[in-house]
């Protein structure tokens, strides 16, 4: 539609151009570029010729300044687009409201660039339009880059790592697809296949495109089209079965723009039926007073064409409004409205085309400046731009297509993310856009399911799973090959990995294939490697998950705990008739031996006057001695001791007897039992301090480990194919060409033992803590699946069960240098000190009561028994006592203590009967 390509359109103004002369023309030419007959442009019209009638009638805006609306027609067609831009710009107009087309927008924005006319666009979202290359381009709209990271984090809130888009093959398709591939990236997800299709594609095209991705992997679909052809793009896919459950599908804001939103209740049957659980984004724009105001007038609008409401005519009747207030700012200021001829657009050879025509705007760079400092709130909200010349603020609808509606299912914004509340109700605070503050409310997806889809599926395009197995050369019993199996291979990495493929709900079609030559074990690091470069898609096997494998591919949940250890050989020790003297030194034997006699004497002399079975002829007492002495070594003493200086030394002495056999029992165990290492190596320490070879598994990252990170010589380290070379180098030993050591992860190490009749023992603990996992390409999805299988499998019991089926083991007890020398006195010097104290203390306390009572006893107790011995007969028989011979005190102490008090007690009642006696 042209007809009014050549004529003003203006709200009770005059059509007559402004005045050179004159600072404050009466009329301002404004122009409009849009693609008329369109979704868009149906709607656009309407609202920018209403946003002028409304600053011609509002006096509040330029005064007694009219805005000249001059509309031209794109046609959508960049061609088109550039003639109607050049004849728009033969009307002096001092700034264009348009264009709505990306595409367009590209190359009017070189016409405005060299007549620095501002151009106000309202529908171009292509974020490459925001370049320094376009600096009179104004996007009064929200930028894709903004769209393409709201899709990002919606992909990321569902856990989907791989997208298909689906997008037209121009400007505005291809740069916002690269955009959402660059947030996808940052999210670990990608893009794994672009459909494009070309602008105005036939329904064979779209057949064509959808039929390719409906052949591959990923079911997530972002849909990046124009509005007037992606209804299209669903009908089609609907007749394929692709809006069934197990697809996703979300488009960008064309969707609801070409679907009316203020109209939904509408809708064509047809429509509202193959969109179902379709996701979509919408511009957010805030339910304001001014919107509601303007949905009202909106009702009152009468034109040819049918109305229809949608966000793209609010942000383009703001653009008028924009562009009213800065040319306010701009005329009260002072500056004028001028023109003048560029001598570059000088008609030259002959040309027929009017360049002459074209004038520059004079005062266009202070408008262009006018119009990015402005700040007012509109029907969309605040429009201000920030130095990027975006729209601040950007904020999107989560749309979710249920029966014949849109259901809003949360927000988008650039501060907050997804949210459930709208963005003019968050709290203002620092951008926070961590996974826990991202919501949304239940969607229902194609299929009329609730169920979050899983995104993929196994690609129907005949290409099974290829799947990497090493080709090993020991250890056989972990993965190998065998033509005898149906998949070609076995092991116990086989078993673990088809098990769990069995837990998935859904089919895994896949083919083992082997790599290596079985001669030697395969470089894991080159196997790896070839799963990331896609050269396979997944890795089954013994594979180590560690720190440089991580960066190239994922793991799934270790189904095997790993770790490297050390494999030393040992010798037992050889045993002689006397190695039971070896647990003590020959002064522990005689110390110990001494002690016994020591405290056996000490008890007979502490109890012979207290007890009858410490009584008796000498010899008879001598044997006592010495069976009490060293029946307490057993603790089979006949005898009791009823002193109570005689309980103390025993129990004493009982306790030293434990300690004593204790340590003579430990001791004697180890010299029987020890074995001995045959290396000085003895853990991870000694090894790296140690000049001798390390034996290592062919093939097996402990090569990097041993050299990288413990720093030894690369000359120490030797490749070992097998288990016999194993068992030659251990036994061959480091001075006959063979290792030291072996350092092997411990599964390996456990099925070696079972074949080495515990020759050879590992000594220290663990120094690395790892496992096998599965390898997959990143960002797989069947590795999360399986590492939830594996779970399972651990759970109920089937992966020790496999375990047990193919890597059984023998328990070797773990060596270490133990050392076998005899026990000596200084260990247990404290303890005699002890017992020694006690036994003298005891004695000494023994002796001076038995001198106590010596002191005091007299033989002519015994003979007196009528007459007390005067004083002067004491006196003398004191004087005896202190020349008594030793043999006359031996005699008193032999006696029993029970005589010698009833003695005592004799004596008292005769002294005391004498004195009663009257005189």
């Amino acid at each position: 539609m042209m007809a009014v390509a050549d004529e003003g359109i203006t709200g009770n103004s005059s059509s007559s151009p402004p005045s050179p002369s004159s600072r404050r023309p009466k009329v301002v030419n404004i122009g409009a570029l849009l693609t008329v007959n369109s979704v868009i442009g149906r709607s656009v019209k309407p609202a920018i010729i209403t946003a002028v009638d409304d600053v011609n009638s509002d006096t509040s805006v330029l005064g007694e300044t009219h805005l000249n609306l001059i509309l031209h027609d794109t046609n959508c067609s960049g061609f088109l687009g550039t003639i109607e831009a050049l004849e728009l710009m033969e009307k002096n107009v001092v700034a264009a409201i348009g264009p709505q087309s990306s595409t367009i927008a590209h190359v009017i924005s070189h016409v405005v660039n060299e007549l620095h006319v501002p151009l106000l666009s309202f529908g171009a979202t292509d974020p490459a339009l925001t370049s320094l290359q376009y600096p009179y381009f104004i996007r009064t709209t929200l930028n894709d880059h903004y769209q393409m990271s709201a899709i990002a984090d919606i992909i990321e809130y569902f856990e989907w790592k791989e997208v298909i888009a689906i997008y037209v093959d121009d400007d505005y398709g291809r740069n916002g697809i690269s955009s959402l591939g660059d947030w996808l990236a940052q999210k670990r997800a990608k893009i794994t296949y672009k459909a494009a299709l070309t602008p105005g594609s036939s329904a064979n095209s779209v057949s064509e495109a959808l039929s390719t991705v409906n052949l591959m992997e990923s079911r997530v679909f972002v849909v990046h089209v124009n509005p007037d052809t992606g209804l299209e793009i669903f009908s089609i896919a609907r007749k394929l079965g692709m809006m069934t459950s197990g697809y996703v599908w979300i488009t960008t804001e064309w969707l609801p723009a070409m679907l009316d939103p203020s109209d939904l209740s509408k809708l064509d049957f047809v429509a509202s039926t193959i969109l179902q659980g379709v996701l979509s984004l919408r511009q957010h724009t805030p339910n304001s007073n001014l919107k509601k105001s303007f949905a009202e007038k909106w009702k009152n609008i009468k034109m040819k064409e049918t109305p229809s409401f949608n966000s793209y005519a609010l942000y383009a009747y703001d653009s008028v409004w924009l562009l009213a207030r800065a040319l306010d700012m701009f005329l009260k200021s002072g500056e004028g409205v001028t023109f003048s001829s560029d001598p570059n657009l000088r008609n030259t050879n002959g040309s027929e085309l009017q360049f002459s025509a074209l004038h520059v705007f004079n005062e266009g760079p202070q408008l262009l400046e006018t119009i990015l400092s402005t700040n007012f709130t509109g029907l969309t909200g605040n429009v201000q731009f920030d130095q990027d010349k975006n729209l601040v603020h950007p904020a999107y609808e989560v749309l979710n297509m249920v029966g014949t509606e849109f259901r809003t299912i949360g927000y988008w914004s650039n501060s907050s993310g997804l949210s459930l509340k709208s963005p003019e109700k968050q709290d203002p605070k620092p951008l926070n856009r961590s996974s826990d503050t991202k919501r949304l409310n239940s969607v229902i997806w194609p299929g009329d399911t609730s169920v979050k889809p899983r995104g993929w599926v196994f690609p129907n395009n005949g290409k099974p799973l290829r799947i990497v197995v090493p080709y090993r050369h020991s250890y056989k019993e972990v993965v190998t090959k065998d033509v005898s199996s149906p998949q070609g291979v076995s092991g116990y990495s086989i078993d673990v990995f088809e098990a769990a493929v069995n837990l998935l709900s859904y089919p895994v079609p896949r083919t083992y294939i082997l790599y290596g030559n079985g001669v030697r074990n395969p470089s894991y690091n080159n196997l790896v490697s070839a799963v990331a470069d896609n050269t396979y898609d997944a890795a089954v096997g013994d594979v180590t998950i560690t720190t440089n494998r991580t960066r190239m591919v994922d793991f799934t949940q270790p189904y095997m705990e790993s770790g490297l250890v050390i494999v030393v050989p040992v010798h037992k020790s050889k045993t002689s008739p006397w190695a039971f003297l070896r647990p003590f030194t020959i002064e522990m034997w005689l110390v110990t031996g001494g002690f016994f006699l020591l405290v056996g004497f000490v008890v007979w002399i502490l109890e012979h006057r207290f007890n009858e079975e410490f009584r008796g002829p000498p010899s008879q007492q001598i044997i006592t001695i010495f069976w009490f002495s060293f029946s307490t070594m057993f603790f089979s003493h006949r005898e009791n001791t009823v002193s109570t200086l005689g309980r103390f030394v025993l129990i004493l002495w009982l306790f030293v007897v434990l300690i004593i056999n204790s340590s003579y029992t430990a001791s004697l165990t180890s010299i029987l039992t020890v074995q001995q290492l045959t290396s000085r190596i003895d853990g991870i320490d000694g090894m790296i301090s140690s000049n001798d070879p390390i034996g290592i598994q062919d093939g097996s990252f402990a090569y990097n480990y041993l050299v990288q990170e413990l720093n030894i010589a690369e000359s120490r380290i030797r490749p070992l194919k097998d288990k016999a070379d194993y068992i030659n180098a251990l036994r061959l030993g480091p001075n006959n060409g063979g290792v030291a050591a072996i350092v092997d992860e411990l599964p390996y190490v456990e099925v070696f033992m079972t074949y080495t009749n515990c020759e050879f023992r590992v000594v220290g603990q663990e120094f690395t803590k790892s496992g096998w996992g599965f390898a997959f390409q990143r960002d797989s999805p069947l590795a999360l699946d399986l590492s939830t299988a594996i779970l399972q499998l651990s759970e109920n019991g089937d992966l020790q069960r496999i375990h047990d089926k193919w890597l059984t083991s023998r328990s070797c007890p773990q060596a270490t240098e133990i050392d076998t020398n005899s026990l000596s006195l200084s260990s247990f010097w404290g303890l005699f000190l002890i017992c020694g104290i006690a036994c003298s203390i005891s004695l000494g306390i023994y002796f001076c009561r038995v001198l106590c009572q010596y002191r005091r006893f007299n033989p002519d107790f015994e003979e007196s028994h009528d007459m007390p011995e005067p004083d002067s007969a004491r006196r003398s028989s004191r004087r005896i006592l202190s020349s008594a011979s030793f043999k006359d005190l031996m005699e008193f102490y032999d006696r029993k203590e029970a005589e010698i008090k009833e003695m005592f007690r004799r004596h008292k009642r005769q002294v005391n009967g004498h004195n009663d006696l009257p005189g």
